[in-house]
């Protein structure tokens, strides 16, 4: 799609929207910025078509004074396209501190409680390529491995609720130029340019790096690439995984005998499953240093034992290799009942 694009045929939307059409209700999140308003529009004349039950919601963070009559704004534009709309309030004290990561938190917290609260089994936001490009630059900055180099899924889940990004391969040119022709008002958020936040920070050297050739386009198609190798990493990995057993010891040598970007999968699986805890939040550095040290044990037939993830992992001397929950840590002495 072209960025000067403004004109989105009924056809063409439906395309765009066709993720939400596995949902029985949606829930579209709209802050009134240019992003979510095209969203909105195109959600309402989509339902139309398709019968799907859509609502909206717009979460006040209570971070500025014209957020509350924004919040109203939205709900404006709701009742003329006869889409039902709430607006949800993030109470309470705010952080000194990650202010916009605690707000995101927030928002999805508000969001999910909402939709199960009206039976919607899915959440719409209008994260666009832009902002896929964004996320792209922030985790390469950071060392992600291939896992987060592909940005974010078009369809993803989050405490048991969908999350359906259907504009994630739109540029925001586009969004813009599709209210401004379809004449839908929209806010402009201050806090997209202030510098103290690290999506301003991107956004700006995002357009530095385009000036070389590395522009969001460039950051789109990488994360495009890295998804269709996390699609065989982790095949390859299920792999792996029949071949060494469900259950049981692991052969360690048979999996160190693997690539050791498929032996580290096999391990952040095998932890989070034994610590209950979400693989993606173990990080990846500890998995990495921890096959390091297993590796290593391995070739020297010592055993080794190390606390991972809410994990136990164990290795024998002689390469049997076990996973269970992280002993529960003894209390001090006299604090026993």
């Amino acid at each position: 799609m072209s960025a000067a694009r403004a004109a989105f045929s009924a056809d063409e939307i439906d395309a765009l929207l066709r993720p939400l059409g596995r949902a029985k209700s949606v829930l579209i999140a709209v802050s009134g910025g240019p992003d979510s308003t095209a969203l909105l529009v195109m959600a309402a004349e989509w339902a139309k078509r398709s019968g799907t039950a859509i609502a909206a919601a717009t979460v006040d963070h209570g971070l500025r004074p014209e957020s509350a009559a924004e919040a109203e704004g939205v709900a404006g534009l709701c009742r003329r396209l006869r889409v039902p709309h709430a607006t949800l309030a993030w109470r309470g004290a705010k952080p000194a501190t990650r202010l916009q990561e605690r707000a995101r938190e927030a928002r999805y917290r508000l969001l999910i409680a909402h939709a199960r609260a009206i039976g919607a089994d899915m959440i719409a936001t209008a994260h666009h390529a832009d902002d896929q490009a964004e996320t792209v630059l922030f985790r390469l900055l950071r060392g992600s491995g291939v896992a987060g180099l592909r940005g974010m899924d078009l369809l993803s889940e989050r405490d048991g609720v969908a999350i359906a990004r259907p504009l994630i391969g739109v540029s925001k040119s586009e969004l813009v130029a599709f209210c401004r022709a379809r004449g839908v008002a929209f806010i402009d958020d201050p806090s997209n340019a202030d510098p103290r936040f690290a999506r301003t920070r991107l956004r700006a050297l995002i357009a530095r790096l385009a000036e070389e050739g590395f522009d969001a386009e460039a950051l789109d198609r990488l994360a495009r690439r890295a998804s269709e190798t996390e699609e065989a990493l982790m095949r390859l990995t299920t792999l792996v995984e029949e071949r060494l057993g469900a259950s049981g010891p692991v052969d360690a040598r048979a999996l160190f005998a693997e690539p050791i970007v498929i032996a580290e999968r096999v391990l952040a699986r095998r932890i989070a499953a034994a610590g209950e805890r979400d693989e993606s939040r173990i990080g990846l550095e500890k998995i990495e240093a921890l096959a390091r040290r297993l590796r290593e044990a391995v070739v020297e037939g010592r055993p080794l034992s190390a606390n991972v993830g809410g994990a136990l992992v164990r290795l024998t001397g002689k390469g049997g290799l076990s996973f269970g929950p992280e002993p529960k840590r003894r209390r001090e002495a006299g604090s026993r009942p």
